[in-house]
């Protein structure tokens, strides 16, 4: 009796039409897995500034070099709900929320993976450069070997289910090869450049883009001292910290230096800003931390000593966490950290290992 070939493992690919999520495919395919795609359409196409047609066809183009299907999930909806609706109201009320790491949490290993569970019963693969270990009955999320590109920072808040479902095939590329590679494949989006911008922004200006959609109020920008020198189109528009788009240089009695945004001060709906790059009132070696997720699914025993980074490519600073009353933490930075913003994540590493993290507070 003639042997029966093994069945291919079966996986799902979220291809996004970039190069990351194709080459994934490909690797994919390579090993020898029967792959699927689904590209996600987050954004209505009828927006004349969204790229998601131009980013279907490129996924398309890419699913036929590759010879496997691809369909389209419309989640514009649950995207609108679970996603911009509530940056929409962190914007409104002073903060500068992280719509990449809302969106991984309630879209992509949201909605979008339950749907892949449903229909398909399959592994989700993203073209992230991060790593999943298996360690006894615990699911870990490391970092990625291209310390450039690692995008673990954005994946803090998944839980055990999620990246037990999930498969993250780039984590132990960099760029550079991902790029040969898919230059080596013919991919047809081998040279395509990297998406920048805020996911629902994209390239548009930002300011344009928020005032279509929230009211906000002018107001006086203030110097540290005091003295009112412009006025803002309201605060909701600034993050501690900028530098750019503030339209006060040229100051009588003032040195030709930048000027940063050093407070938000929302009650009074004033900006304050300073000269100085390091201004003591946007130097802070604490803050608090609200809705902490920890991977791991409990709580390390605290006090912990650990690293944490308040923003995407930071160096991992060295920092104690702890507990305070409730479900409010305290992070106690060993040196100083510029700009810590409300709304934004501090993300805990060991290691390459990310334990977890949490949206910023401010005393």
């Amino acid at each position: 009796m003639p042997n029966t070939p093994s069945k291919k493992p079966a996986i799902t690919v979220g291809l996004s039409g970039g190069v990351d999520s194709a080459v994934t495919a490909a690797l994919l395919k390579e090993a020898g897995f029967d792959v699927s795609a689904i590209f996600m359409q987050n954004w209505p196409s009828d927006d004349p500034q969204c790229t998601a047609s131009a980013d279907l066809s490129d996924a398309q183009s890419v699913a036929d070099h590759l010879g496997i299907s691809l369909s389209v999930l419309n989640l514009c909806d649950d995207y609108r709900q679970r996603v911009f609706d509530h940056c929409l109201d962190d914007f409104a009320a002073g903060n500068t929320p992280n719509p990449d790491v809302w969106c991984n949490k309630e879209i992509k290993f949201g909605v979008f993976l339950s749907h892949i569970q449903n229909t398909l019963q399959t592994p989700l693969a993203t073209g992230h450069y991060a790593k999943i270990i298996q360690k006894g009955d615990c699911v870990e999320l490391h970092k990625g070997a291209d310390t450039n590109k690692d995008q673990s920072y954005f994946l803090y808040w998944l839980n055990q289910h999620q990246l037990s479902q999930a498969q993250f095939p780039l984590g132990d590329y960099d760029k550079p090869s991902i790029r040969q590679k898919a230059k080596e494949l013919k991919l047809p989006n081998a040279t395509k450049k990297d998406s920048t911008g805020i996911c629902f922004i994209g390239e548009r200006r930002f300011k344009p883009f928020l005032q279509s959609f929230l009211l906000a109020k002018p107001g006086i920008i203030r110097t540290d001292s005091g003295k009112a020198i412009g006025e803002h189109d309201g605060v909701i528009f600034y993050t501690l910290g900028q530098r750019k788009g503030l339209h006060i240089g040229g100051q009588k009695e003032a040195s030709e230096a930048p000027w940063y945004v050093v407070h938000k001060d929302i009650k009074q709906n004033e900006l304050i800003v300073a000269q100085e790059h390091n201004h003591p009132l946007i130097m802070r070696h604490h803050c608090y931390l609200k809705d902490v997720h920890w991977i791991s699914g409990n709580a390390p025993k605290l006090p912990l000593t650990c690293h944490g980074k308040t923003r995407y490519r930071q160096a991992d600073q060295a920092c104690q966490i702890d507990r305070l009353d409730g479900s409010l933490y305290r992070i106690d930075f060993d040196v100083s950290q510029r700009a810590l913003t409300p709304g934004q994540s501090v993300v805990f590493y060991l290691g390459t290992q990310c334990l977890g993290g949490g949206i910023i507070q401010l005393p």
